[in-house]
């Protein structure tokens, strides 16, 4: 990635993944991932905030070394220890061994504990400040759970620009250019979707926490570490978390998940598609668990007021790829969705026990009753999946 100028004081010194092929080992990367750091070089000293996944680390110091020439970097600034940012850190300091590593108490902590790096810290807590010169002053705010416990964002105060960590990242390659004025951004959003939904989901009350520290604070750029700068779009992104953190669906669309083994459970998914239809559902989303990955279910789920769930009885329980999602939806507490269930099975009706039970545990709404299937569907059966699906069409449109 070349080495982009943010401001008079701000550099991009982030890197481009475009090989590995799951994020944390789980979550499909189409499109890439971006690594993102900042060097802020101000009149006496210099800061980088962030750093980059270790196998990008030479590259990021080439480009440090490009901005700077003879001057060394004075701070590294830690808001997020988890090492896809800090991976770096333990080659940041063979090479630049004064620099002084800034950062709260825990993550201090794990610095020592992922790295075994020690000495030349400096711990910073809530409100405090540092001054790299004239009109260059950064200062720090915790946002812990959003989403570790050490993370915290930091503030260039002059230029009202917000180092904000994963806060407000999403999955993609950067094309080009870093800054969302310079680009096409509308194919990042649902990437920005499918990242929170899956790595910040479960902390909405820690994410509504940290923005109503951040309520008064006036922004002007923000410098996430996944993902575009953004300008343009700052207040559809702040609003972009807001509803998610609050659980509150983006629109009165359905997400109709099923799982099938023989296509007579599809068979009742697609009765159901078609009554919501019918029924003047527009935005529909029909994916097969078996299929596609749980990351962009559970960004659907999150997208959309209506769930249909439909999957046969395995093994005396879910069928399995079904019962994973409904395990993702547990984790990360989803709220405000209307659910229809659909269960069908050969001669043990589980599925639509453990469906039932599942749904209320997480404190959902069932809006018809569940609807349990033996065998393959017949005419009337089919009648009965549209029925349960035209009930949650009828709350949705009434909304």
């Amino acid at each position: 990635m070349k080495t982009a100028r943010i401001s008079d004081r701000v550099y991009y010194i982030g890197v481009n993944d475009r090989t590995t092929h799951k994020f944390e080992g789980m979550w499909p990367l189409p499109n890439g991932v971006s690594y993102n750091s900042y060097l802020v070089v101000g009149s006496e000293k210099t800061a980088i905030i962030d750093g980059v996944e270790v196998s990008h680390a030479f590259q990021q110091i080439d480009e440090i070394k490009s901005i700077l020439g003879d001057r060394q970097p004075d701070y590294l600034i830690i808001n997020h220890m988890e090492p896809d940012h800090s991976g770096a850190i333990r080659l940041l300091r063979q090479e630049f061994p004064e620099i002084t590593i800034v950062s709260n108490t825990q993550a201090l902590n794990m610095v020592h504990g992922f790295y075994g790096v020690d000495g030349n810290t400096l711990t910073v807590k809530e409100g405090e400040t540092i001054s790299l010169g004239k009109e260059t002053t950064l200062s720090f705010t915790m946002t812990p759970m959003v989403h570790w416990p050490e993370t915290m964002v930091t503030y260039l105060m002059e230029e009202k620009t917000l180092f904000s960590g994963d806060a407000f990242g999403c999955f993609g390659a950067l094309n080009g250019a870093v800054i969302d004025t310079e680009m096409n951004t509308d194919p990042y959003f649902p990437e920005m979707l499918r990242y929170y939904s899956n790595i910040v989901g479960k902390y909405g009350v820690f994410v509504q926490k940290a923005l109503k520290k951040l309520e008064g604070t006036p922004i002007e750029t923000i410098c996430s570490t996944h993902g575009p700068i953004w300008r343009e779009k700052i207040a559809e992104v702040i609003s972009l978390y807001d509803r998610l953190s609050r659980y509150e669906p983006l629109d009165n669309g359905v997400t109709i998940v099923y799982g099938s083994m023989y296509g007579n459970t599809e068979h009742m998914a697609e009765a159901a598609a078609e009554a919501l239809a019918e029924r003047g559902v527009r935005d529909i989303t029909m994916l097969n668990a078996s299929v596609t990955d749980v990351s962009f279910i559970i960004a659907e789920i999150f997208r959309h007021r209506g769930l249909v769930i439909a999957a046969p009885t395995y093994s005396d329980g879910l069928f399995p790829p079904v019962a994973a999602v409904m395990d993702a939806i547990a984790v990360r507490g989803v709220k405000n969705r209307e659910v229809a269930l659909i269960g069908s099975y050969t001669w043990a009706p589980q599925a639509i026990k453990v469906m039932t039970q599942r749904i209320e545990a997480c404190g959902l709404t069932n809006v018809a009753a569940p609807v349990s299937i033996k065998q393959s569907a017949t005419g009337d059966d089919l009648t009965i999946c549209r029925e349960a699906a035209a009930i949650l069409a009828r709350k949705l449109t009434a909304e």
